[in-house]
């Protein structure tokens, strides 16, 4: 009978033990890491889906992180839009206060505060997210407007708004204050109002009259002009002349004079004198009189706003127009400004402000991509600035008979701007755009957290384990780890002493 070398049986018993062993470590691994392997050669046939599906999840992070960082710049730019809204209407209810200091104060209160609140609006629109000007468009990496003092005074060479609102009111008013009108007395019983070859100041519309005998002819010609001949008989007392005049902001004003037996007469009345060329001396007087009270008045707050128009409507590629001057009270046309004479107050990314939305996309989704860009130029953002920056430019001498009704005409003029029904794009408008971009990144993510538990779930039975399986599997195979050391312990012991017996 043939023996076994019991080295031999020893040596299968201990690979046998090392392979056990290794079984064990391999099933503890598992258990506290919850992977079947630590390598995709482990996973044999489920390796390839299961590296498609973490790339899949890979992706579906990298929307995430899209998603959160362009959420951050939409809540950053809706609160600035929010407190730009809300300076809006409060400096809307602020232009109630037309009261022009008296004690040597140039600015009403209304003023005063639109001074700091068109700081603030050029601080909001400079917001950044990260190193990001979220209001420059696609220049996101330079601020969106310039400064304060730049914007309202100038920078050297270049002109800010209080430079160009004085000289497109210089122009406007003229050299006689009367709006670039001429009045004068063709005959001893006729007046005439001419218009000075200009773009600048009032122009003539229509004329209408109630003056008893009287003869009016034009507004026609090119200067336009009228004239008003009362021939040889003296108007009634109540008798009219309705003159209305165009402004160059677009607006219409009307002077209407009364004929009055009284002398002196009131306000906008004209006295009836013994002949009718005495009368017209007093019609010549009085209308004069009305018309330069137009000029220093609403001619100047138009004058304002088309000044604040030009220069808000302008950027680095369209430079605002400029008066042609000096001199300026006798000039006749405009000319193209340049960036090196005037003050740019837009300094992001000019382009295509009425579609600012698309100056940001980014793709949150495989096949879904959001707009979310935002300028400073936009319409909407913009009337805000010029009507807030308009206010702050405004100034009054407490001295002008005037500077009440002249703020007064301003403010209603701003007051309009700012109301931002009829249709005009308003800063909720934008708002409500920025809302819509919103919910799609918040339903992407909604969706992605579905896709991404489900994805999980399909990658978790390939890569996964069963800590109840691998529990009993370690169970199993410690007792027969613990089987075998008994059994080769006792083999170890055995010697041909023991056979033999």
């Amino acid at each position: 009978m043939s023996v076994s070398s019991v080295g031999g049986q020893s040596a299968l018993m201990i690979q046998s033990l090392v392979r056990m062993r290794a079984q064990l470590d391999d099933l503890s691994r598992q258990l506290s890491t919850g992977q079947k392997s630590d390598n995709y050669a482990g996973l044999g046939a489920g390796a390839g889906l299961s590296v498609s599906l973490n790339s899949q999840l890979a992706n579906i992070n990298g929307y995430d992180n899209t998603i959160d960082n362009v959420n951050t710049r939409v809540s950053l730019a809706t609160q600035a839009l929010d407190r730009i809204a809300a300076i809006g209407s409060t400096t809307k209810s602020s232009l109630n206060q037309i009261n022009v200091a008296s004690s040597g104060v140039t600015q009403t209160a209304a003023q005063a505060t639109a001074q700091s609140s068109l700081d603030e609006l050029l601080g909001l629109l400079n917001t950044q997210a990260g190193n990001r000007y979220i209001f420059s468009g696609k220049a996101t990496n330079q601020p969106s407007v310039d400064t304060l003092d730049h914007i309202l005074n100038g920078n050297g060479a270049q002109a800010g708004l209080k430079q160009l609102i004085s000289e497109r009111t210089t122009a406007d008013l003229g050299a006689n204050g009367l709006g670039r009108l001429n009045v004068t007395a063709p005959t001893s019983t006729s007046v005439a109002v001419t218009q000075q070859a200009t773009v600048f100041g009032l122009k003539l519309a229509s004329v209408s009259s109630t003056l008893t005998g009287a003869t009016v002819t034009g507004p026609s010609g090119s200067p336009a002009s009228f004239s008003v001949d009362l021939g040889g008989t003296n108007p009634s007392d109540g008798d009219t002349l309705t003159v209305r005049f165009n402004l160059p902001d677009g607006t219409s004003e009307n002077v209407t004079l009364t004929a009055t037996t009284a002398s002196p007469p009131g306000s906008n009345q004209f006295t009836i004198g013994t002949t009718p060329a005495a009368t017209a001396a007093n019609l010549q007087t009085a209308l004069g009189g009305a018309i330069g009270t137009l000029a220093s008045t609403s001619l100047a707050a138009a004058s304002a706003v088309t000044a604040g128009n030009d220069f808000f409507n302008a950027d680095a590629n369209n430079p605002p127009p400029r008066v042609a001057g000096p001199p300026f009270d006798t000039a006749t046309a405009m000319t193209a400004g340049t960036t090196a004479n005037t003050v740019i107050w837009y300094t992001g990314d000019p382009s295509n402000p009425a579609n600012a939305r698309s100056s940001a996309t980014a793709r949150i989704d495989p096949t879904l991509t959001v707009s979310y860009g935002t300028q400073a130029n936009e319409d909407a953002i913009r009337s805000v600035l010029k009507n807030v920056a308009l206010l702050a430019a405004a100034s009054y001498s407490p001295s002008d008979p005037n500077a009440s009704a002249q703020s007064a005409a301003l403010n209603q003029r701003l007051s309009s701007d700012l109301d931002s029904s009829g249709g005009v794009q308003g800063v909720q408008a934008i708002e409500a755009q920025l809302a819509g971009t919103q919910q799609s990144l918040s339903a992407a993510k909604d969706r992605h957290t579905q896709t991404s538990s489900m994805l999980n779930d399909f990658l978790q039975s390939i890569v996964g384990v069963s800590n109840e399986d691998v529990g009993a599997q370690m169970l199993t195979l410690q007792t027969r780890l613990q089987a075998s050391l008994q059994t080769t312990a006792m083999l170890y012991q055995t010697s041909l002493v023991n056979y033999l017996k």
